[in-house]
């Protein structure tokens, strides 16, 4: 079992940021093995919409996207962690998901699997925002649910906390840090 964590935060160890690492640390004490990716620490291109993906499955641009996309293809369960800016996920987290296009063009124009192996995965979201609003996560959900489904990763669930946004301020909610250990387990156990 394989646990890819991907934080798109630009703060290190910011909310976000400490409840993946928190999930992580729960999905290893479980056995799994566990991966964390800060896509801050990494150079990559937004998507040129130059078509390439589409005759080949395969995007063109050269760049640290090359070792995410194997990193999605050898994981069991992706967790995605974005804080909310502008009533969405970071522009990191979009850029990443945007260069997914190839995963698209490869299920939806060349019929086959997006990633290989093929085999069951799951996905889950983590997200703080500073603000509270009852809608305040729907963009981001809308966006990463999507993705995964064109990934044909299985969505879990997902943690949303608001009204948190002094950076470790999440700290001061153990049951939340709690929950985030805890899904850890329970998507490592296969559950």
């Amino acid at each position: 079992m394989k646990v890819l964590g991907i934080s798109s935060s630009w703060r290190r160890d910011g909310n976000t940021e400490l409840l993946l690492k928190e999930l992580l640390k729960g999905a290893a004490g479980k056995g799994a093995m566990t991966e964390f990716i800060a896509l801050r620490e990494l150079k990559y291109s937004t998507c040129t919409h130059c078509d390439t993906c589409l005759k080949t499955g395969e995007c063109k641009l050269k760049d640290d996207m090359r070792g995410i996309y194997d990193k999605l293809a050898e994981a069991d369960v992706i967790v995605l962690a974005s804080p909310v800016q502008f009533a969405g996920p970071t522009a990191t987290l979009k850029a990443m998901i945007d260069r997914c296009q190839s995963l698209w063009a490869r299920k939806y124009m060349l019929k086959t699997p997006p990633l290989l192996p093929v085999k069951k995965r799951k996905g889950f979201f983590i997200s703080v925002a500073g603000r509270k609003s009852k809608t305040m996560f729907e963009p981001s959900l809308a966006i990463v649910k999507t993705y995964f489904h064109v990934i044909d990763v299985e969505y879990a669930g997902e943690i949303t906390v608001n009204s948190v946004d002094e950076k470790g301020a999440i700290l001061q909610y153990p049951d939340i840090m709690q929950q985030a250990f805890h899904w850890g387990e329970k998507l490592a156990g296969g559950e």
